[in-house]
């Protein structure tokens, strides 16, 4: 499936979460599925625990994260010494 339907399958609803991104409009959060593979969860338990997810689901919330990640910057911060 295409990084762009994936990514169809992320929703924000204000009323939900406080409008954090959320997986087709239910109330499974994408930061909680993360935090669940982060954890060393497999795929296999998430969908065992969350009957109506789907595997391309999870794929979404992992094409989101790398969307949100690809752009970031970090400036290192520079420290002097005083010599």
């Amino acid at each position: 499936m295409e990084e762009a339907e994936l990514l169809k399958r992320i929703t924000v609803n204000p009323e939900i979460f406080s409008g954090k991104p959320i997986i087709r409009g239910r109330r499974l959060a994408v930061e909680h599925v993360l935090g669940m593979l982060a954890a060393g969860d497999t795929q296999e338990t998430i969908l065992e625990g969350y009957p109506w997810l789907e595997a391309e689901d999870i794929q979404a919330c992992l094409a989101y994260a790398h969307r949100m990640v690809a752009h970031e910057r970090i400036e290192p911060l520079v420290v002097e010494s005083g010599a």
